[in-house]
């Protein structure tokens, strides 16, 4: 709270003592205000669109496929986004990568929000809007460890990520009374402002940084997708952290088919979309309280410790569901899964450390592309699963699944391995 500051050459700031940083820091530094602002500004439109869609989808086809397979659009083009285009942020300048992208994406969703536009076309532009996600989020990614270092990069982590799921919570436990007002397309109407409102807030916040690549060479993008795909995998430790932040795929899964499991849940006193809000919204809500918990109160030492115990505690709530308890039950398995998710703040912190800045945007994309793939195939699984055994049995199954998963990768974490960076 007290520590010197300096800003050094790259543009990084350093602490000078080695003790743990403080929230107070980290938000004094205007840079990444700038960033922390603007992500959650558009994140908050995108997640009322996100309700949008999955409401009015099941409405018309009561299909929990449908509902899944729509939802599961907003993750799919990261598969093909995140290795081919995420490199752009290393290849030119990474604000330069966040503004054009947030500039398009404004545009294409402005262009949803037409009255009258074809549900083909709707899902075209949502396809397209996703697509520009990954060199926006590879760039913001390798642009934040430029922004802060040590634990102060921990802290500022947790505090975008505490954000994204309070901004998550907020935006679908709201999504539902907010577009019965608006209406659909007012909803897309505004997703479309937070992206012009974010570009400005970059604009004037964020300072203009030479391209990582500083050697003047242009490699193709698929040269540089194979050169982050070489890093990444062929290495141990960076290998078990990717597989850690693949393991939400598992307890992602139930937001997906949270439509159809509240029509299960649904007992006269709610209705449908108020319970599907809540749902959505508890592990969230459970993910801000572990984040705040594990970056504010556990050392960095410690984070990387917990980390497995964290990751098997992010899927075993689920097995309840087995049981189908009532909706108070649910939601407390689901907020416990959320706290457990904050052992992903630990798996990014290492990353961080062990990936070269030059080839950060392309490893960082590399990561996000599978994240999204494992998600929106593991709610086209569950959506395909849950319209034969119902939402209840797939939830628990993916619990299971999850922690065995995490069991297994938790034991090759605490085998033997180099020593975790201090500022990890």
């Amino acid at each position: 709270m007290g520590a010197m500051r300096a800003r050094r050459p790259h543009g990084r700031h350093r602490r000078a003592d080695a003790a743990q940083a403080t929230y107070r820091e980290v938000i004094a530094i205007r840079e990444f205000r700038a960033l922390w602002y603007g992500q959650g500004l558009s994140l908050l439109g995108d997640q009322l669109a996100q309700v949008a869609l999955a409401v009015l989808v099941y409405d018309r086809t009561r299909s929990p496929l449908a509902t899944a397979a729509v939802y599961a659009l907003t993750y799919l083009p990261s598969i093909v986004g995140g290795p081919l285009l995420a490199g752009l942020a290393d290849r030119f300048a990474r604000r330069g990568v966040m503004l054009t992208c947030d500039l398009i994406r404004a545009a294409l969703v402005g262009v949803m929000a037409l009255p009258g536009m074809p549900f083909w076309a709707l899902c075209s532009l949502v396809f397209l809007v996703v697509l520009l996600s990954a060199p926006f989020s590879a760039a913001r990614a390798a642009l934040l460890p430029e922004v802060l270092e040590g634990d102060l990069y921990v802290l500022g982590s947790a505090l975008q990520n505490m954000t994204n799921q309070a901004v998550q919570m907020l935006g679908f436990a709201a999504g539902g009374a907010v577009i019965a007002t608006l209406g659909p397309y007012r909803a897309l109407a505004l997703d479309a402002a937070t992206f012009l409102a974010s570009a400005l807030i970059l604009v004037s916040g964020v300072r203009r940084r030479p391209p990582a690549n500083r050697d003047g060479s242009k490699p193709s993008m698929w040269t540089m997708t194979r050169a982050g795909a070489r890093l990444v995998f062929r290495s141990r430790r960076l290998r078990t952290l990717v597989l850690f932040a693949w393991l939400c795929g598992f307890y992602i899964l139930p937001e997906g088919i949270a439509v159809p499991y509240a029509a299960k849940l649904y007992t006269g006193s709610l209705p449908v979309p108020v319970i599907t809000g809540l749902l959505m919204a508890a592990m969230p809500a459970g993910t801000v309280v572990g984040a705040f918990l594990f970056s504010r109160f556990v050392s960095p030492q410690r984070r990387m410790r917990l980390m497995g115990w964290l990751a098997i505690l992010s899927c075993a709530p689920l097995i309840v569901t087995a049981l189908r308890p009532p909706l108070a039950v649910v939601l407390g398995a689901w907020f416990l899964s959320g706290v457990g998710g904050a052992y992903q703040l630990a798996a990014n912190a290492a990353f961080v450390q062990w990936v070269p800045p030059e080839q950060r945007a392309q490893a960082f994309g590399l990561v996000q592309s599978g994240l999204m793939a494992v998600q929106g195939i593991g709610i086209l699984i569950g959506g395909f699963a849950a319209e034969r055994l119902g939402p209840e049995p797939v939830v628990a199954l993916a619990g299971i699944s999850g922690v065995i998963s995490a069991a297994v990768l938790a034991m090759i974490w605490a085998g033997p391995r180099k020593p975790v960076p201090a500022t990890a």
